[in-house]
């Protein structure tokens, strides 16, 4: 796992001086603190290549030095990731005539491309972003995995191709700052940028599954891989289990190769407990497993986690968030490069801290949601569907706008404000239920609060890329808004905080529910398996039914969530109100200011939650005072330790520790005594 960067330049732009390559690779030495290394060539024709990279190393410790090269030097890599079926890879190739100078996974990918060119991809089982430079074409190769769990964003420009890991790294070339305000659009209607675009003008995320040449000035993508959406199993429920345990314990097994120390993170629930579950099988000793709790009873999970430590009997470790805090949100906007307002980026970041001090790798059960219909919000779709089958004249009645008059606060659980939003989108197609169910600002929402002036400006509708992935399938409601997560939200949102969190401190997070061997079986299953009102998914549950515990089966979708809502009525109001309606905010145009302090007074008044939009705007101006205000490009930080300091006021910096031989007779409504800092 590392940070990758680099350019390609021909004869009629401009070339990039070395020195800018050591800006562009070492502003992401915290994705890769063990090491760094680059390749830069000039021509006689005056094009010239420059390669960065900044190591992690978990495999091949001795040997994995890069960018770079084959036998003859015409080719040269940059690659993050890990390929999990690298080791029956290289069998292959040796048999062919290959010799390797190394043992790490990374030699196998030049190899593949020596022999198979860009298909060299659909032969990778693995999470990766890699760059190649083809000496004998004059190319650039980019490729990013098929469900996005590694990033590579880029800026093409007169025959200029600059790429790299964050965006942060292109910022070092003088890149534009200008705000792309179609993505702005986006980022208020679903709290992050979704791929192809990001915030900045000219610089894009390849999108996953994708490859992309750069060759003659031109660049091309294609898609190599897709998520089979059409088919739907025959086979029984029993089958699919029995199928399901073995591509899942494969994909774990394969994950587990590591030559450092490997964890994982333990919810409670019932994806992270089947992984650790998993690896308890195929380990000789007891894994280490993490979680992170609140002192707010409603969000924490600790007890959960603890129950499912003690039944698989791990040494397991707790984190506690211990109070709201400002102080890590310039932390956070420096890693993101954009804004991003999924909250639960403040505890994964500390987990990831306290997990770091441990291990240097971590299992996940990121995917498992989406592959297996975790969200509550798919039964509820697939059962408001039949409401479309119902004569015109009952869908009118039921529909009728009276419903939005109905009184009550806009609480987290309050039953009103759930029927009063049920019964409006009764109102609207399907698939246009689904993009309001996942929006912070829904449409009517962003009219109120956009000026009319940024309005006219914006040519994209955030929801146009939802309704084409819905659209493309003819499977049931609830399975189309699977699949709509797997390929937006998954990607743009979960993995996005996954790889930057972890990645800030030099931690390698792995999910096996994201093997595209296990994302093809999943989709497979018809929706009618996935419900079942005894248990929460019923399909993960049954097959995995002897690695969870009894009372974790029933346990409600709770989610990695924070308290955003009291913190912004408590510790952080004076914060949210002095960055909000500062003269810096309310002069940039975006917004109507009086409806932002009309949205702060009703979150105050306690009568309406509105917790997730105001750190939506929140992270938003955070980040246009950080990398749009700013006059000079993003510095490194310190190192990884000093960031991290920056969150002693959120975290605990210490876990509770215990010993899997006392779990089983352990009281689990009470911390354990010891406790051992990580």
């Amino acid at each position: 796992m590392c940070g990758i960067a680099g350019a390609y330049w021909n004869a009629n732009s401009k070339p990039i001086h070395p020195k800018v390559l050591d800006c562009m690779t070492d502003i992401l030495q915290h994705r890769g603190p063990d090491g760094r290394g680059t390749y830069y060539r000039t021509f006689d024709n005056g094009s010239g290549i420059a390669l960065g990279h900044r190591r992690l190393a978990i495999i091949d410790l001795a040997s994995g030095q890069q960018p770079l090269p084959n036998e003859d030097e015409t080719l040269w890599i940059t690659f993050n990731g890990e390929i999990y079926n690298y080791q029956a890879l290289r069998q292959s190739l040796e048999s062919r005539g290959h010799r390797f100078r190394t043992d790490s996974d990374t030699e196998t990918i030049v190899h593949l491309y020596e022999d198979f060119g860009p298909q060299c991809v659909e032969h990778l089982r693995g999470m990766f972003a890699f760059a190649i430079w083809d000496a004998r074409q004059q190319l650039v190769f980019l490729a990013r995995d098929r469900l996005g769990q590694k990033p590579l964003v880029y800026r093409e420009d007169s025959g200029q191709l600059l790429f790299a890991s964050e965006i942060k790294s292109i910022l070092q070339v003088r890149a534009s700052r200008e705000v792309d305000q179609d993505a702005l659009g986006q980022f208020l209607t679903l709290g992050y940028v979704a791929h192809p675009r990001s915030m900045f003008c000219g610089i894009k995320k390849l999108p996953p599954a994708h490859f992309a040449i750069f060759q003659h000035g031109r660049l091309r993508l294609e898609r190599y891989w897709e998520p089979s959406l059409q088919h739907e199993s025959r086979r029984s429920l029993g089958e699919l289990c029995e199928m399901l345990r073995a591509e899942l314990t494969e994909a774990v097994r394969l994950r587990l190769r590591s030559d450092v120390p490997i964890g994982a993170f333990l919810s409670g629930g019932v994806d992270s407990t089947t992984i650790v579950g998993l690896m308890q099988e195929l380990l000789p000793h007891p894994a280490k497993t993490f979680t992170m709790g609140f002192s707010e009873e409603e969000y924490d999970e600790t007890l959960h986690a603890r129950q499912a430590a003690s039944h698989l009997g791990t040494d397991h470790h707790e984190l506690q968030v211990a109070a709201a805090s400002a102080s890590i949100l310039p932390t956070l906007t420096w890693h993101f490069d954009e804004p991003f307002a999924d909250s639960s980026a403040i505890p994964t970041f500390g987990l990831a801290a306290a997990t770091r001090k441990q291990v240097k790798v971590a299992l996940t059960g990121d995917g498992g949601d989406e592959l297996f219909a975790g969200y509550p919000r798919y039964q509820t779709i697939q059962r408001i569907s039949n409401f479309d089958r119902m004569p015109k004249i009952v869908r009118s009645l039921l529909a009728n706008p009276v419903w939005q008059l109905l009184p009550g606060s806009d609480g987290k659980n309050g039953l009103i404000a759930k029927l009063r939003f049920r019964m409006g989108i009764l109102r609207q197609s399907a698939d246009a239920r689904y993009i309001n169910w996942v929006a912070y600002f829904r449409l009517a929402m962003r009219n109120e609060l956009l000026s009319p002036e940024f309005q006219s400006q914006l040519n994209v509708h955030p929801e146009d890329a939802f309704l084409e992935i819905l659209q493309a399938s003819r499977r049931s409601a609830g399975t189309r808004a699977m699949h709509c997560d797997l390929q937006t939200y998954l990607p743009g949102d979960l993995l996005t905080k996954l790889d930057i969190t972890s990645m800030a401190h030099g931690l390698e997070c792995r999910s096996p529910f994201l093997d595209h061997h296990v994302v093809d079986r999943s989709l497979s299953i018809p929706f009618h398996y996935h419900v079942d009102p005894a248990y929460v998914k019923p399909v993960l549950t049954r097959t995995f039914s002897d690695l969870i515990p009894e009372r974790l089966k029933r346990r409600r979708k709770m989610g990695f969530c924070v308290p955003l809502n009291a913190w912004f009525r408590g510790p952080l109001r004076s914060f949210a109100h002095d960055l909000l309606l500062s003269g810096p905010s309310s002069q940039r145009g975006y917004f109507r200011n009086g409806f932002i302090r009309s949205l702060l007074n009703q979150h105050m008044s306690g009568n309406w939650n509105h917790g997730d939009r105001i750190w939506n705007l929140i992270c938003l101006e955070q980040w246009h005072r950080d990398y749009v205000d700013s006059a000079t490009p993003p510095q490194p930080l310190a190192t990884v330790q000093d960031h991290s300091a920056n969150s002693r006021k959120t975290f605990h910096d210490q876990t509770h520790q215990y010993n899997p031989k006392d779990q089983k007779n352990a009281n689990l409504e009470q911390p354990p005594n010891a406790v051992s800092t990580v």
